[in-house]
């Protein structure tokens, strides 16, 4: 079980670390074309905070749980990171975008479960 939590804790890395840089340093027209399709409606100023707190909660996921230092924090990374997929998926609900719907609903997915995962472990 041990391998697959951190298995999603590195897709979940993986896939935030690319979303907040994107976000922290792109026009919201570059944003747009790479996949970043929220920021047709969302404010830019919007954007670069949550890319920012992507960023952090990447360190958070990993970090805590691969040091042993204040371990609590690497589930409540992955919780932060399910909750930033249910604000994505409403916004791509908005713009109606099934597929990037999906998508959300997918990381929500291995987000709840290591979260649910590491919770256990504590």
């Amino acid at each position: 079980m041990n391998v697959l939590l951190w298995i999603g804790q590195i897709v979940l890395a993986g896939i935030f670390a690319l979303s907040g840089s994107l976000k922290s340093t792109q026009s919201a027209e570059r944003m747009v074309e790479t996949g970043q399709t929220a920021a047709k409606i969302v404010p830019l100023p919007f954007m670069r905070v949550a890319g920012v707190t992507e960023l952090l909660g990447v360190v958070g996921v990993i970090l805590p749980w691969a040091t042993g230092i204040a371990r609590v924090l690497t589930p409540v990374a992955a919780a932060g990171f399910g909750v930033v997929m249910v604000l994505a998926a409403t916004v791509h609900a908005r713009l109606r975008e099934p597929k990037a719907i999906s998508t959300n609903i997918g990381i929500l997915v291995v987000a709840l479960l290591v979260s649910w995962g590491r919770f256990a472990d504590l």
